[in-house]
């Protein structure tokens, strides 16, 4: 069974949330704050992350940047704010997704089950092997679904499970232009509802995440008005 970790100071959804996921067969790990959480992150890595946005000592925010400077792991934001550059900021910096306060404990653990689903965790029958679990190169670009590696020019890029999806659905098929609608349904499943920032935000980390291995590196084009596309070498 996959593990799951917890990062809320608010105890009451520690425990609820923890009571449902274990009743789906989950392990837990739970923490109060970001900077212990850190910690125990780094020393015991579970399958999938659910943090707290405000919390003491270190907020999730701060945590999920930390994180992302050594770990691809899929992280689940929960926020009780409304403002909208929160969730901008979480995608830009790497979460998955966002579930705002107060939820439903069945939609919490459907987002983890879909994440889960994408990321290939543990507890789910083994995907068949077909064109799309076979390595992927594109001129200097390589991508291996089953080891979750993307290489450009021979040096690691680590990527988060959506900016994955994303850039290999792009990379499939070069030149032919992906409208974000298109971008979603590969990214997310039907009952996670994301607009179209979600998917540029995605789009300019990616391009982010190349620049710092290649600066020269111009693969993903933007056609304003229809979407994107990975360029033809």
């Amino acid at each position: 069974m996959p593990t799951i970790t917890l990062v809320d100071d608010d105890r009451n959804i520690l425990t609820s949330v923890s009571m449902a996921l274990e009743a789906e067969g989950y392990r837990i790990n739970t923490y109060t704050d970001g900077a212990t959480a850190l910690d125990g992150l780094k020393q015991n890595p579970p399958d999938l992350a659910i943090f707290d946005i405000k919390m003491p000592r270190m907020d999730g925010m701060e945590l999920l940047r930390r994180l992302r400077q050594k770990s691809d792991l899929p992280v689940i934001f929960l926020t009780s704010k409304d403002e909208e550059i929160d969730e901008l900021f979480g995608l830009k910096i790497g979460a998955d997704d966002f579930i705002r306060k107060p939820f439903s404990q069945r939609l919490l653990v459907e987002r983890v089950k879909a994440i889960l689903r994408r990321s290939g965790a543990k507890d789910l029958a083994p995907i068949a092997k077909d064109a799309d679990a076979k390595v992927l190169e594109r001129g200097l670009l390589t991508m291996d679904p089953e080891r979750h590696t993307v290489t450009w020019k021979g040096k690691p890029v680590v990527l988060t499970v959506t900016e994955f999806l994303i850039l290999q659905s792009l990379a499939q098929r070069p030149g032919v232009v992906k409208s974000r609608n298109a971008l979603m349904d590969v990214a997310y499943d039907d009952q996670v509802y994301v607009d179209d920032r979600t998917i540029d935000s995605h789009i300019k980390r990616l391009r982010k995440k190349f620049k710092m291995a290649d600066d020269d590196f111009e693969m993903i084009e933007t056609l304003y008005g229809v979407g994107y596309r990975f360029r033809e070498s």
